[in-house]
């Protein structure tokens, strides 16, 4: 079955399938959800069986709408469909576009919307193994020391994210949640 994402050709929006948008680097729309938690953020290491950057790890949830689908009701979805998380609401952080090359001859040109949610102690958190190979909860400075030392480890988007928009998509959350 192939998934139809909208994608931009020619200036205009149209239903693309997702490996064809990937492998002409078309720009597309994409959803990318950051769970924290204090000062944690809950990271996925991405299944090998992905058809692109298996294995490393990336935020909390990330995908493609499908076609008309909003992108606040398309983040609630793989929430739940990547790592089991319902019921947590979430608030739009941030509107972003970035390319980049995930290999083997794959690009991602996505324009994303960026939500975060904030976890309560014991959310419940079940990866698919579909979709997810492993979860952690990392401490957030951990993390961005950890992105610093081993690029090589993380998806393209999610360094990006941390080094260009992290004050945006975590900045007064991080800051409130150290103090207290």
């Amino acid at each position: 079955m192939s998934i139809m994402i909208p994608a931009w050709i020619d200036g205009t929006l149209t239903p693309v399938e997702k490996l064809e948008a990937h492998q002409r680097g078309l720009k597309h729309k994409a959803v990318s959800v950051f769970v924290i938690r204090g000062t944690e953020v809950l990271m996925q290491q991405r299944a090998m069986g992905k058809y692109h950057t298996p294995g490393l790890w990336a935020n909390t949830c990330c995908t493609h709408p499908d076609w008309d689908e909003p992108a606040s009701v398309c983040a609630l979805r793989r929430l739940e469909e990547e790592v089991g998380i319902t019921g947590l609401p979430l608030e739009h952080r941030h509107h972003l576009e970035y390319r980049a090359d995930v290999g083997n001859g794959l690009i991602e040109h996505e324009v994303v919307d960026v939500y975060l949610g904030r976890a309560p102690h014991g959310l419940k958190v079940v990866p698919n193994p579909d979709e997810v190979m492993a979860v952690e909860w990392m401490d957030y400075h951990d993390l961005m020391a950890l992105v610093d030392r081993h690029p090589e480890r993380f998806t393209p988007w999610l360094r990006i994210y941390l080094t260009d928009h992290a004050d945006t998509i975590f900045g007064a959350d991080l800051a409130q949640a150290a103090r207290v």
